[in-house]
């Protein structure tokens, strides 16, 4: 047999096999169809009363003294607030915040461990400490910016963080 006889074998095969699928899906679509018409017609009233609430108005207009049907609803009450978040502690200040500049002594920030850089600074006493990383500080070394540039942490916040940067270069 010839290459060409082979080819036109093989061609013939696969062009038989496609024209039987395609005329098996066109017999199974044409009985689905035969079986579910009777399901959804136009005349059927589950199929009216379907179009009727798509098509339905929004709402009515009514002219000062006219009369309506429809009994006024009712107001719903707006949802629940979401609860505030909880105060950050500490170390996660430290984190989000601190670690930036008090991790590698930017800008002459003590750099949190490092005993005699924060002995001097634990001297002048708590109070003293949390207010310059309150309202900011600038010194003969450096510059310290009010709450470490994130003015979204409250004050109870920042004080947290100077006493867990103490604890941990003491």
């Amino acid at each position: 047999m010839s290459r060409d006889q082979q080819f036109f074998d093989m061609y013939s095969l696969v062009i038989g096999i496609l024209a039987a699928v395609a005329l098996a899906i066109l017999v199974l679509s044409m009985k689905m169809a035969d079986l579910t018409q009777g399901i959804y017609t136009r005349d059927v009233a589950e199929y009216q009363l379907a179009v009727a609430e798509r098509i339905r108005p929004v709402g009515q207009v009514y002219m000062p003294g006219e009369a309506h049907d429809e009994p006024a609803r009712s107001i719903v009450a707006a949802p629940e607030p979401e609860p505030v978040a909880a105060a950050l502690s500490g170390p996660q200040v430290y984190n989000s915040a601190c670690i930036a500049c008090h991790a590698a002594g930017v800008g002459g920030a003590p750099i949190v461990g490092d005993i005699a850089a924060w002995s001097g600074r634990i001297a002048q006493g708590m109070d003293i400490l949390a207010q310059h990383a309150i309202d900011g500080y600038t010194g003969e070394i450096g510059y310290m910016p009010a709450k470490g540039g994130r003015t979204d942490l409250s004050d109870d916040e920042v004080a947290a963080a100077v006493d867990y940067m103490v604890a941990e270069s003491q």
